[in-house]
């Protein structure tokens, strides 16, 4: 399979999996709540694991260790603390999270943004090789799933009815696929890859370390907190185990 068709295959598998929303209807809140908090820790930890076992060698292969890598690095952890800061976006992953209508467009969009630069991420790790892509596509469909159960039931609060937020969410997710082709085409020079690399690896390391791990490290229960972080290493060595086997 061609660079090109394994980007657009990626992309559109992420895209699907916005629809995990459908889980909301056989589920009650409180089975949700119990399934989101470990899947959240499962996605910190295979975002870091992504962004320091994969993401960041593979830049430092591509571009050398150099500042020139690791200023990308900062800004793709930057852009999305501004995110933040200015558009008032959280992942809310926890669905009792109350919205307004107003609001849940702001998710929508923030959300298109996200989905565009993990695009980005996905593209260009798989012009490097598949096997590459196929470890960063698992880091980020690891947290792709929490993300949009969590959106999904922000904009059934905010008024939306079920099916409207389902396909928002996909349009939304399907950002993707502009993202991965805007890697591809600028593949043709080694430098843009070290900086896509790098800037994915500093918006992995962001997600993970602001939005991901504070919903987790703070349970009133001892049980929990051991639960969220063997979540959390089975994360990271889920991406560790499957580096190693397409290495």
């Amino acid at each position: 399979m061609t660079v090109l068709l394994w980007i657009v295959a990626g992309s559109l598998a992420m895209s699907a999996i916005a629809w995990i929303g459908l889980l909301t209807v056989v589920l009650n809140e409180e089975q949700l709540r119990k399934l989101l908090l470990p899947l959240v820790a499962f996605a910190a930890g295979s975002l870091l694991a992504g962004a320091l076992l994969h993401l960041l060698p593979e830049a430092i292969a591509s571009g050398g260790a150099g500042v020139g890598t690791m200023l990308p690095v900062l800004a793709g952890f930057a852009l999305f603390f501004l995110m933040e800061q200015f558009l008032s976006w959280h992942h809310a992953h926890a669905p009792d999270v109350a919205a307004k209508q107003p609001v849940t467009y702001l998710i929508l969009l923030a959300d298109g943004l996200h989905n565009f630069i993990g695009g980005l991420a996905i593209g260009a790790s798989f012009v490097i090789n598949p096997q590459v892509g196929i470890v960063t596509w698992v880091a980020a469909a690891a947290h792709e799933v929490p993300q949009e159960l969590g959106d999904f039931g922000i904009l059934i609060r905010g008024g939306w009815p079920r099916m409207q937020a389902l396909v928002a969410n996909f349009v939304s997710a399907a950002a993707i696929l502009p993202g991965g082709l805007v890697a591809y085409f600028l593949s043709a020079d080694a430098g843009n890859m070290a900086l896509l690399l790098a800037f994915a690896a500093g918006n992995f390391i962001y997600i993970a370390a602001s939005d991901l791990i504070p919903e987790v490290k703070h349970d009133r229960l001892l049980r929990n907190n051991l639960v969220h972080f063997a979540a959390f290493a089975a994360g990271v060595l889920l991406i560790l185990v499957t580096r190693l086997s397409l290495a």
